[in-house]
């Protein structure tokens, strides 16, 4: 635990060494945390670490078997206790829209959670139509809620929780499978509700770089808590430096692993944490281990995901880096026929649903050993272009290659060709990791010998060998992802398709996957087409193309894309003050328009040599105290929001 300060002694939830077990296995153990009112509390965690079991008693719908819950002032020891305060209590489960009804329209949905709770006809008037506001669904009020995207899901569940005004909210991973856009008009909408309605709330994620949004943050692994505090203090814990090493090859790689243990692949470079808080000491030990190699190293501070991925590791040390026996089965991926410089060739792909049209004229390539990037806002014809490439859906027009095969045509050749993981869990639940690893080396047609070689493969690059007789469906999430990757890889794919491959997955199972990725592009020549809605790993792909509305916007490579950014726009900068909220209202009246609040600090974008004193100017004639204005390097997050929103209101 880390010293932050505890909330006062009038928390909003109190929680005491509290115990839940199923089966006799701790899920949750022994966890105790203060929650302040009107605190924006965030817990961080894998997939399996306890948080979802936690925030089900803090609502009231899980009873414990051990410690003390206090909730709003009342001690909850009964299911009578849990129902005496509900209604004053708002619950979010984890998933897109499970909280709703899918054949019901927004309004409708609404209205029912209204009745539910027992909302006045008198005041549910005024909180939907202010609610649906605020939200912008407001002109979408009559369309079936499963015909919504994944982040107007999100908002519409928000909405059905807040419309009873609870003084607790409680949202489990409510931005997970969430496009970029979505996400930031979550983030900028929870804060105003929160102080609008004087809330508390208790918020997970799986996104690291969501915890600058919180006032304090708790770090859980394996039902218990690593570190909690404020989110900038929590990485200073960290004594140590991170260094990236650019264009690692495979020997570089595993002298590094040697040097300093576990090594993050990204892309076609790497990068180890080094026991020094010294960035020239940090590179010093890292040239000494290469022996002198002419590596460009790019040292920086340890960020809070640095810090959780430490944690794990050292209680968890198996399975944390990529295994660097892997490239010992030697068998090349079956690419014979597939032309040496194009893997993936769409040329006018379009495909139309009734009047719909979901992908309209994409045209793109890609090469072998390529890490490409498939970006969009939800809805935006990704997962339509990945399934007419892979002979799933067929086109209404335009054409496309793979791995050398007609897409139109070559449906059995392109299968074996192929490897694809859907954004849905593909594999069979209630089979073990070993029957499901020998099931699909059958569909794939390998037997005896190979089929064993293969699949002893799969498992040591999955890091799955604890865990070959637990049934599929029992994984957290990222190891369901390992072994998911690893029956699409049985039969050597030259090219491999991932749907969103890393929603919901921990920062630890992303840099596992990240490193078996970027291993079988820069080692095996794969070819890797992926969609993902976190931005992080959209900046370790070569090269990206943004679709809008099903049609291709741009194409280049993150630095490209961030160059041409810059050009149009101007610099980053980020403001640090008091009242953030204040001090934005203050910067768009002086012409500031694009400024966001992200977080305890503002980002705005200024090709003005005088931003900085203007902005300065505009704080202090608002008696308001700039702490910091600073340029910050571009990331892609900040990329990805303001080009959609940029086409969004051109298309507006």
């Amino acid at each position: 635990m880390s010293a932050a300060a505890a909330p006062p002694d009038d928390a909003a939830v109190r929680v005491d060494g509290l115990v839940k077990r199923y089966r006799r296995r701790p899920a949750v153990n022994g966890v105790s945390l203060r929650i302040a009112r009107g605190e924006l509390y965030g817990l961080v965690g894998p997939d399996g670490a306890g948080k979802s079991s936690l925030f089900k008693a803090v609502a009231g719908v899980l009873s414990f078997e051990g410690g003390t819950l206090d909730v709003l002032g009342c001690r909850i020891a009964s299911e009578r206790d849990a129902e005496r305060i509900k209604q004053r209590i708002g619950f979010m489960p984890q998933g897109l829209g499970l909280n709703l009804y899918p054949e019901l329209s927004i309004e409708e949905n609404i209205d029912f959670f209204a009745d539910l709770r027992g909302v006045r006809a008198a005041d549910l008037a005024e909180r939907k139509a202010r609610l649906l506001d605020m939200t912008r669904l407001a002109a979408f009020r009559t369309r079936p809620m499963k015909q919504l995207s994944g982040g107007m899901k999100q908002k519409l569940g928000l909405v059905c929780t807040l419309i009873h005004e609870p003084e607790l909210i409680v949202l489990d991973e409510p931005t997970t499978g969430v496009d970029p856009v979505s996400r930031r008009d979550f983030w900028q909408l929870l804060p105003d509700l929160m102080r609008e309605r004087r809330m508390t709330a208790l918020v997970s994620t799986a996104y690291l770089d969501e915890a600058s949004r919180f006032d304090r943050v708790g770090l859980m692994y394996d039902g218990a808590l690593l570190a909690e505090g404020a989110p900038e203090s929590l990485a200073d814990a960290l004594a140590a430096t991170v260094v990236g090493v650019a264009d690692a090859d495979a020997d570089a790689i595993a002298t590094l692993a040697r040097a300093f243990g576990a090594v993050d692949r990204h892309g076609a470079h790497a990068s180890v944490l080094v026991p020094t808080r010294d960035p020239m000491q940090a590179q010093a030990q890292v040239r000494g281990a290469l022996g002198g190699r002419a590596l460009s190293l790019h040292p920086r501070a340890p960020q809070l995901e640095d810090l959780f991925v430490a944690r794990v590791r050292a209680l968890a040390p198996a399975g944390s880096a990529l295994p660097l026996s892997a490239a010992a089965d030697g068998r090349a991926p079956t690419g014979a026929g597939m032309p040496a410089d194009c893997a993936i060739e769409a040329t006018e792909l379009t495909r139309d649903f009734d009047r719909f049209r979901a992908a309209d004229r994409v045209s793109f390539r890609v090469a072998p050993g390529e890490i490409f990037g498939l970006l969009g806002a939800n809805g935006a014809g990704k997962t339509t272009v990945i399934k007419m490439l892979t002979g799933i859906l067929p086109p209404t027009g335009g054409v496309g290659q793979v791995a050398g095969a007609d897409m139109r045509h070559a449906s059995r050749e392109l299968r074996q060709r192929i490897g694809y993981m859907s954004q849905a869990f593909s594999l069979y639940a209630d089979l073990s990791v070993r029957e499901n690893v020998m099931l699909y080396a059958g569909v794939y047609g390998l037997r005896g010998r190979a089929a064993r070689e293969r699949a002893a493969w799969v498992i040591e690059l999955g890091s799955l060998g604890a865990h070959l007789d637990d049934t599929a469906g029992s994984l957290p999430m990222g190891l369901r992802q390992r072994l998911a990757l690893g029956c699409a890889l049985l039969h050597a794919p030259p090219v491999l398709f991932l749907d969103e491959p890393t929603s919901g997955v921990d920062p630890l199972g992303r840099r596992h996957f990240w490193n078996i990725l970027s291993w079988l592009a820069r080692e095996q020549r794969v070819a890797i087409l992926l969609t993902t809605h976190h931005m992080a790993e959209a900046e370790l792909c070569d090269r990206l193309v943004l679709m809008f509305d099903g049609r291709v916007v741009a194409d280049a490579s993150p630095a490209q894309m961030k160059q041409a950014l810059q050009q149009r726009a101007g610099h980053l900068l980020e403001v640090r003050c008091d009242a953030p909220q204040h001090a934005l209202a203050a910067l768009r009246e002086a012409g500031f328009v694009d400024a966001s609040v992200q977080g305890r600090a503002l980002r705005l974008m200024s090709a003005a040599p005088d931003a900085a004193e203007r902005i300065g100017a505009a704080l202090r004639a608002r008696q308001i105290t700039p702490h910091s204005i600073a340029a910050r390097e571009l990331d892609m997050e900040e990329v990805f929001v303001r080009q959609v929103v940029q086409l969004q209101e051109a298309r507006a």
